[in-house]
């Protein structure tokens, strides 16, 4: 399903399927016009991974990693690094268990620039559900969503793996969950729930990271009274709406918006204004959970 964030000008649909494999594919993550992919059929040990550039309709196979096809098992997660100026050549992230120890993890990175797969110095102990969300490439470094328990990022030149600082609302909750983790123009965004009355969800903080990584600062606070009047049923529980994206508009505040879900709604939400429009509406979809991928076009080969 693609979603155009205009309305007004609304961008042709870049594909309807993933048919350059005969297996059914499924995408992963996106990363600055790049799709990392995998197959969706068999078990972990035969699934295989690809890169996918929709606007060239280049594609290419992930060689599996060394030692055999049971590795497969031990993949916790698979992350895309790219971006048309501090990473042009795309690698992947992929975090792995190290044997029967569940929670010792280490990491091996992909580089399209060798074609080969490079273990790195890197082990640490984590919980695997930490690694079941989408990662996000910012600033020469690989975020996995934050969580009070869990919070790393991965210099991937350096190889070295380090703790993400929290803001003060989300270190100090044991309860607090991340509603929204992205990067847009070059600037990484966290939108924090720590489970106040639900009240507290009219008025959203969005983060933004500081580019040497030390903290993060309220860089939009989001009045949302206008949008829980207008649709009602956003007040029924403070899980009936999601933040699908944060998009930096390029004349900053004036443009910058928020994609929310509301049940089966798609809403484009101005932070600078607070007006907001309906661009997409999925009544007649099947609708259980969305899981957004970002699209832009890249003329990036490889």
């Amino acid at each position: 399903m693609y979603v155009p964030y205009d309305v007004e000008n609304p961008s042709v649909t870049p594909f309807r399927t993933l048919d350059f494999y005969p297996d059914p594919i499924t995408i992963v993550q996106s990363c600055n016009g790049l799709l990392l992919c995998s197959s969706h059929r068999g078990s972990l040990d035969s699934r295989k991974y690809f890169v996918f550039n929709p606007t060239t309709k280049q594609f290419a196979v992930i060689p599996s990693l060394p030692r055999g096809l049971k590795v497969g098992r031990s993949i916790l997660h698979m992350g895309l690094a790219f971006h048309q100026t501090d990473c042009v050549h795309y690698k992947l992230v992929c975090i792995r268990t190290l044997k029967a120890a569940k929670d010792l993890l280490h990491v091996q990175i992909y580089s399209s620039d060798t074609g080969k797969w490079k273990i790195c110095p890197v082990t640490f102990h984590s919980s695997w559900l930490f690694f079941q969300q989408q990662g996000v490439y910012w600033n020469g470094a690989f975020y996995w969503v934050p969580s009070y328990h869990n919070h790393l990022y991965f210099k991937i030149e350096a190889q070295q793996l380090h703790t993400l600082p929290l803001p003060l609302e989300m270190a100090a909750s044991t309860s607090s969950r991340t509603m929204y983790f992205g990067e847009s123009r070059g600037h990484l965004h966290l939108i924090v729930d720590v489970d106040y009355p639900e009240t507290s969800l009219k008025t959203l903080n969005v983060y933004e990271m500081l580019s040497d990584h030390l903290g993060w600062f309220v860089k939009y606070q989001v009045e949302l009274d206008g949008l829980w009047a207008a649709f009602p049923e956003m007040t029924v529980s403070p899980y009936d709406f999601k933040v699908v994206d944060v998009v930096r508009g390029e004349k900053e505040e004036e443009d910058t918006f928020m994609v929310l879900i509301i049940p089966r709604i798609f809403i484009r939400f101005n932070v600078h204004d607070k007006s907001f429009k309906q661009i997409y509406d999925i009544t007649n979809r099947y609708y259980a959970f969305v899981i957004a991928h970002r699209y832009t076009t890249t003329l990036g080969y490889f």
